[in-house]
């Protein structure tokens, strides 16, 4: 199989068309970004860390039985993935009081949700992905009501997926993103990429951040943190 053309280039990846019918190339990036892009630094092994690990996990929910995009792992840092039409809406699911949801309602961080809540933010770098609705989906008409109780119902079926598979690294899963898209026969399959990136995961013991945060909060060094969760991975 042969890498074509470049059809999307992000802040963490680069998609590419390939030889094969209906599978794209990922291409991680070693690049980390914060506050919707306006903070962007080249950070040295990161693509290697978040494609490996999202691979590790999209493996796992695949073996669970979840629709997912991934199809296979083909260099350390490029990952092979099923097209899809790209929903536009990131789905972000809460367990745990943290990061923004804290800030909005003015509520510390860490506190247990009694049920986890979803939120939906329009996918629009131009508009800093603004929160919305299912009235405000169905007014902007990118998805059907049908489509959001089917994405609302796989993201709390992979969130507790998710967490199991956290727990057994010692990890606790406050919050997530996912995205979805919608494959030749108009099916919902989970997108994008699961990792420390998109996930906001804290040791289980010590609280301590294992993930994005430790950038955006200034808190230690990305990689050796993204590299403690691959470790813990590849312990298993």
């Amino acid at each position: 199989m042969e890498k074509l053309a470049e059809i999307y280039s992000g802040k963490a990846k680069k998609l590419f068309q390939t030889t094969q019918e209906n599978i794209l190339l990922v291409e991680y990036l070693n690049q980390a970004t914060a506050l919707n892009g306006l903070r962007k630094d080249t950070v040295e092994g990161k693509a290697m860390l978040n494609n490996q690990i999202s691979a590790h996990i999209y493996q796992y929910l695949n073996q669970k039985g979840h629709k997912t995009h991934f199809v296979e792992e083909v260099s350390p840092t490029q990952q092979l993935v099923q097209a899809l039409t790209i929903i536009p809406i990131e789905v972000v699911l809460r367990n745990i009081t943290a990061g923004s949801f804290s800030k909005r309602f003015g509520i510390e961080e860490g506190i247990p949700l009694d049920k986890p809540i979803i939120e939906f933010y329009y996918k629009s770098d131009a508009l800093d992905d603004p929160f919305i609705n299912e009235d405000h989906v169905a007014f902007l008409a990118i998805a059907s009501l049908k489509e959001i109780a089917t994405i609302k119902e796989m993201t709390l079926a992979i969130n507790e997926s998710l967490k199991d598979y956290f727990k057994q690294l010692d990890i606790i899963l406050v919050d997530f993103k996912l995205e979805f898209g919608k494959d030749q026969d108009g099916n919902i399959v989970l997108a994008d990429e699961i990792s420390p990136d998109t996930c906001r995961l804290w040791d289980k013991n010590s609280h301590e951040h294992l993930d994005k945060d430790v950038y955006r909060r200034d808190l230690g060094d990305l990689v050796s943190v993204y590299q403690e969760v691959l470790n813990r991975i590849q312990a298993l």
